[in-house]
């Protein structure tokens, strides 16, 4: 792992993020199915529409699925790998104080709640498919 991390590195201090991604990707032998939903609104607040795809990452007979909202900017083409795995949680976020505390929400609010429960169920399923290590190496692709 210490010598992909290592190439990662490289890759992303040359810019090259995309490279980065797909050599996480082959070298992990994550396989990612993409499947366009619909154009629609994806995120709560959305002013504009985008396309929305069910993406599926397996991973030694494991796999979850999730929705993308794929960027309004890149409208026309499917997530990249880098796009798919620089969104997913790597880490835990810690207690709903610490993550409202981190990223700026309302402990209060019960959409903060929400997308609080939501990040922890991405981070758990990753630790389904990769193991600790691995997910250091994949916290590089951002």
């Amino acid at each position: 792992m210490e010598n992909l991390q290592q190439k990662i590195e490289n890759l992303n201090n040359q810019s090259n993020y995309n490279e980065a991604a797909e050599l996480a990707a082959n070298t992990m032998k994550i396989r990612i199915k993409r499947e366009w939903l619909k154009y629609d609104y994806h995120f709560a607040g959305d002013k504009s529409q985008r396309h929305i795809f069910k993406i599926k990452l397996s991973r030694n007979n494991k796999s979850f699925s999730f929705k993308f909202g794929q960027s309004i900017k890149d409208y026309a083409k499917e997530p990249t790998i880098y796009q798919i795995l620089s969104c997913l949680q790597k880490c835990g976020v810690g207690t709903f104080e610490n993550f409202c505390g981190d990223f700026g929400y309302d402990e209060d609010s019960r959409k903060a709640e929400k997308i609080y429960k939501s990040v922890c169920r991405e981070f758990l399923n990753m630790q389904k498919l990769f193991n600790e290590k691995e997910l250091e190496v994949l916290a590089l692709i951002q």
